[in-house]
C-alpha cells in the first residue's frame, strides 16, 4: 500500500512538472489549472503516505527520511498555494522533484526513530515550529536562487520579457524578504520554545542543533538588518540566504544523518 501511494504521488508530481517545464524554456503558456490539479492529487497521496509512515505503530516514527519527506510536503503545499496567486513556476520543478525523491526514499529505505510526542505536547509545539521555520527558510533559499538566476539573465542582457512565465526581478526580491521575515519569526519562536521547553538543548548529542540554529538566526538577523538599514540587495542577499539555509540544514539533519545513514545506528 505504501509503495503504491509513493508511486502514485511521484507520478502526479511528475505530471505537474510536465505542465510547467515547457513554459520555462519558451514563452508557451502554462496551464495553471492542470498544474495545480496534478499537484493537489500528489499532495493528497503524499500526506496519506506520511500518515502511514509516521503514525504506523505506537508513537511517531520521525526517522530522518520521514522528516525530510514531511518537510518536502510542507514546502510543496506552501509553494502550490502560493502558485495560485503569484508566478512561482520557476520554483516548482525543484520543489516537486525533491518531494518525489524524498517520499520514494522514505518508502523504500525505511528507518526507525520512534518518539512519543503525545506525552509531551510542549515538545510537539517546538518540533512543529521548527519544521515550519525550516520549510519557510528553505523556500526563501529557493527564492534567492531564482533571484540569482534572473539577476544573471539581466546582467548578460538576455531578454526576460519575452517569457511571461518568469516573474519580475523586483517582485522576487520583495517576496524573498517577506518569506525571510516569516521564517525568521518562526525560527526565533522555535529557539525560544526550545530554551523554555527543552532544558538540555546544549547537552551532549544536542548541542550542535542549538549552536547551528543560533548561527543561522544570526545570519538571517544580519541579512534583515543589512537590507532594511543599509539597503543590501543582489548578491549579498543571495549568499546570506544560502548560508543561512545551509546552517539550518546542518542543525536539523547533521548528526541524524551521521547516526542513521552513515553509522546506521
Amino acid at each position: 500500500m505504501e509503495i503504491m501511494l509513493a508511486v502514485l504521488a511521484a507520478c502526479f508530481y511528475c505530471l505537474a512538472l510536465t505542465q510547467v517545464l515547457p513554459g520555462l524554456t519558451n514563452s508557451d503558456g502554462i496551464q495553471s489549472r492542470r498544474v495545480l490539479s496534478f499537484a493537489a492529487l500528489a499532495l493528497l497521496a503524499h500526506i496519506i503516505l506520511l500518515k502511514d509512515l509516521i503514525l504506523e505503530g505506537p508513537g511517531q516514527n520521525l526517522s530522518i527520511l520521514n522528516v525530510a519527506s514531511l518537510i518536502s510536503f510542507i514546502i510543496s503545499a506552501i509553494t502550490t498555494i502560493t502558485a495560485t496567486k503569484i508566478r512561482v513556476w520557476f520554483l516548482l520543478p525543484v520543489v516537486y522533484s525533491f518531494a518525489a525523491i524524498n517520499l520514494c526514499a522514505a518508502t523504500l529505505l525505511p528507518g526507525a526513530f520512534v518518539t512519543h510526542l503525545e506525552a509531551h505536547p510542549q515538545v510537539l509545539l517546538h518540533i512543529s515550529l521548527a519544521l515550519f521555520a525550516y520549510s519557510t527558510l528553505m523556500i526563501a533559499c529557493l527564492y534567492a536562487i531564482q533571484l540569482a538566476y534572473l539577476d544573471n539573465k539581466l546582467r548578460s542582457k538576455k531578454k526576460l520579457a519575452i517569457n511571461p512565465n518568469l516573474p519580475p526581478l523586483m517582485m522576487v526580491e520583495r517576496q524573498l524578504f517577506k518569506v525571510i521575515l516569516i521564517g525568521h519569526t518562526l525560527l526565533t519562536t522555535t529557539l525560544l520554545t526550545g530554551f523554555w521547553f527543552v532544558g538540555d538543548m546544549f547537552a551532549q548529542g544536542k548541542a550542535h542543533k542549538a549552536i547551528f540554529s543560533l548561527l543561522a538566526w544570526v545570519v538571517y538577523t544580519v541579512l534583515l538588518w543589512g537590507h532594511y538599514q543599509k539597503g543590501w540587495r543582489g548578491r549579498p542577499v543571495i549568499w546570506f540566504s544560502i548560508i543561512g539555509a545551509f546552517l539550518l540544514t546542518l542543525a536539523y539533519f547533521g548528526s541524524r544523518f551521521v547516526k542513521e545513514v552513515i553509522i546506521g545506528g
